[in-house]
């Protein structure tokens, strides 16, 4: 059965910036802010909080996924910040170090951002991305 993905994301490639905590992916209070308000909706009854995958996609061969999360795996990592969970598939750990996650508002679209320092090269629309 195949999930409905929760939100949209981008991916950017951030050169020579230091974030400023060794945990897995830190969230903006943007970020933190929108899963809480995501996570308050109905149909996130039963969830623990959002889960992040990588799959195989796009013109640079990897993607983001964002899904609702029932359990954490034994080798999922766990980050709990500001009230949120977020589930870190063991696939895309060590696509995730060090990465900073936003959510970012304009007039023509909403979606997560990842600031990810270890990212090679991203498609022209910042939808995939190499490591």
């Amino acid at each position: 059965m195949a999930t409905k993905s929760v939100a949209s994301a981008t991916v950017r490639a951030v050169k020579k910036r230091i974030l400023p905590s060794r945990a897995a992916l830190v969230l903006t209070s943007s970020a933190v802010n929108k899963i809480k308000n995501i996570m308050s909706n109905e149909e996130a009854k039963g969830f623990i909080g959002l889960k992040i995958g990588v799959r195989q996609r796009g013109c640079n061969g990897l993607s983001y996924t964002l899904d609702y999360a029932k359990e954490k795996s034994k080798l999922d990592e766990e980050v709990i910040q500001d009230g949120v969970t977020i589930i870190i598939d063991k696939k895309a750990q060590l696509t995730l170090l060090g990465t900073e996650m936003d959510y970012v508002e304009s007039e023509l679209s909403s979606e997560f951002v990842f600031n990810n320092p270890n990212i090679k090269g991203t498609c022209g629309c910042g939808e995939s991305f190499s490591i």
